[in-house]
């Protein structure tokens, strides 16, 4: 299935979904809030963000913007063939911002896009447009090879992690922190957890969130603002994907124990992991 390229306006009010197919967008001009699986935030002109498949994201406009938006299913001929290393790119959701040479780029790719692609000959153009941006980008973004792993501080991790529940955490901070490169780091915090630095803020996210549910009458718009989640709604979609239940209904049960199955077991902290009361 080939590869589609679009260039749209996102509106301002806050919209979540998920889809089957990877997806890179970038913001042309204005701006835009993305937050891919609990990390994110503002993404300016010329920046931009990556989409795995199969994760959920919630994403707004601010005033007169334009995205360029590519949509790209695994089994499209720009990840696949030839091009089958650039599906590395979607591993983890990733921002980034764009350097002269790629903004030059998207100029050309702009005007080959105006042309239109009506013909057979032609329904593959927007995969080999998709190509070449993509593999732009993973020799900017993508892993070092032969990179040494080290064990990284967990514990100061987690405090970092805690003391910034409310903000737009992203990878590239808890890079910082670690006095690593983000994909330096990512490969070492997956080795060492399991996890993907996005999916381990997400899980201390709900677990603080939980805690506040369970230990306190804070309103549940409160308790998803000081735990990182865009909205209500945002902490209410996650907490029933991972408790099987909503925060009302676990606030309803007069604060009784909540029996966790063991699907949700991973929610619970890793050994010698911080946990947050």
């Amino acid at each position: 299935m080939p590869s589609t390229i679009r260039q749209i306006p996102l509106a301002s009010a806050t919209h979540h979904h998920t889809h089957d197919f990877h997806q890179i967008v970038i913001t042309l001009y204005g701006s835009s809030e993305f937050e891919i699986e609990g990390l994110g935030g503002r993404v300016n002109a010329f920046s931009g963000c990556i989409v795995p498949a199969n994760h959920e994201h919630y994403y707004s406009g601010y005033g007169h913007n334009r995205q360029l938006i590519f949509d790209l299913p695994e089994d499209a001929p720009a990840l696949t063939g030839e091009n089958r290393e650039l599906v590395a790119l979607f591993d983890a959701p990733r921002f980034f911002g764009l350097d002269s040479s790629i903004r030059h780029y998207l100029t050309f790719m702009q005007s080959e896009l105006a042309q239109g692609f009506d013909t057979a000959s032609d329904s593959f153009q927007q995969d080999r447009l998709a190509a070449t941006l993509l593999g732009s980008l993973k020799a900017r973004l993508g892993t070092p090879a032969n990179t040494t792993q080290r064990r990284l501080d967990l514990s100061r991790i987690d405090h970092f992690i805690h003391q910034h529940l409310a903000d737009d955490l992203r990878v590239a901070d808890l890079a910082r922190l670690a006095c690593l490169s983000e994909a330096h780091f990512s490969e070492c915090f997956r080795a060492q957890t399991g996890l993907s630095p996005w999916q381990y803020v997400k899980r201390q996210r709900l677990h603080a969130a939980r805690q506040l549910i369970l230990q306190s009458r804070l309103p549940l718009t409160d308790i998803a603002i000081q735990t990182g989640f865009a909205n209500q709604s945002a902490l209410s979609h996650a907490f029933r994907r991972s408790y099987g239940l909503s925060p009302r209904k676990l606030r309803q049960a007069d604060m009784a124990p909540v029996a966790i199955s063991p699907s949700n077991a991973a929610f619970e902290p890793l050994a010698g992991q911080q946990k947050f009361y």
